[in-house]
């Protein structure tokens, strides 16, 4: 049961999270707008997020320390970003003077789908002096997102990665896996990283790379080109493994979906807040399940639950 494998979360490996801090600013959308339309919006909130920003938070939340590399502007929106996470006790390696923090609009229909347009900042902004001050454990985990990877910093940061032996990288390449160019996406699958996948991404692989559109011939698929794990999180289905030691499916919890923002992201840290403590694939993909259900059961990316609520929510399953 969940509530036992609680109680052996115990960080062993060491975590670094690169990526994005940014504002989103979140509204209600009767529809997503249209050529030429005015539609009315609703907001709900302006919240700190970004996909590493939104793992971070869920790591810290879990009791798993985290070196986080998440850029910090000047700026309106960097001050917003950097007084949040002075609250929750994040630290982040990178400040910098290069602008501000980047900031999106997202739009959440009433079936709590979200739709992003996005304002890039400094967090894409990638040097060699920001490299240089990457811890490199070769023991350790690393989270990149598909933001950072699409972006013009991207060979820099893969090139960090091909160079760090020994680390195991979880990427979640999220909407933008269909404009990474082929030769990128040979590098990065090189390293042998873990991808993590949602159902309309696993989609879009299926047709780049002529796969089974159907999720265990899929897994199969993958693992015979690559050798390497994967995760397809299927939301209300729950999430199929992939590894050459084990695959699977790990189930999903009872939730009342009100805002999908922040699942995926809170589901990767679920999976590196267990894979940091040692556990097996299968059962850090159950507690990413767990995660992720509690967060879609509120409003903004950010709200990742502490151990204690997720006894609290799931003391039965």
């Amino acid at each position: 049961m969940l509530k036992d494998k609680l109680s052996q979360l115990r960080q062993q490996h060491p975590v670094t999270v690169i990526g994005s801090a940014v504002i989103d600013v979140i509204a209600d959308a009767y529809a997503l707008p249209w050529r030429g339309c005015d539609i009315e919006l609703q907001q709900q909130s302006v919240n700190i997020g970004g996909c590493a920003l939104n793992v971070a938070v869920a790591l810290k939340r879990l009791g798993i320390e985290s070196c986080n590399a998440l850029p910090l502007g000047q700026g309106v929106w960097a001050d917003i970003v950097r007084n949040n996470l002075t609250r929750q006790g994040i630290h982040s390696l990178i400040e910098t003077d290069k602008g501000d923090n980047g900031w999106c609009l997202a739009l959440v229909e009433p079936d709590g789908e979200r739709t992003f347009m996005s304002f890039t900042g400094v967090e894409n902004a990638w040097d060699d002096d920001w490299l240089a001050r990457m811890p490199r454990h070769t023991d350790g985990l690393v989270y990149l997102s598909g933001y950072q990877l699409t972006a013009p910093c991207a060979e820099r940061l893969i090139g960090w990665l091909e160079a760090s032996p020994g680390v195991t990288a979880l990427i979640d390449f999220g909407p933008r896996i269909a404009d990474l160019p082929p030769p990128l996406f040979a590098r990065i699958m090189a390293c042998k990283p873990l991808i993590t996948l949602n159902r309309q991404e696993a989609a879009i692989v299926a047709e780049q790379q002529s796969f089974p559109i159907d999720v265990e011939p899929l897994g199969k698929a993958w693992l015979e080109r690559w050798q390497a794990p994967l995760i397809v999180r299927q939301d209300k289905d729950g999430a199929w493994y992939f590894s050459e030691t084990a695959s699977g499916q790990a189930a999903a919890f009872p939730t009342t979906v009100v805002d999908t923002i922040g699942a995926g992201d809170s589901h990767a840290g679920g999976v590196l807040a267990g894979l940091a403590s040692g556990w097996s694939l299968a059962e850090a993909v159950t507690l990413g399940n767990a995660v992720a259900s509690w967060v879609v059961s509120h409003r903004g990316g950010d709200c990742a639950p502490t151990r204690d609520e997720l006894l609290l929510a799931y003391k039965h399953v």
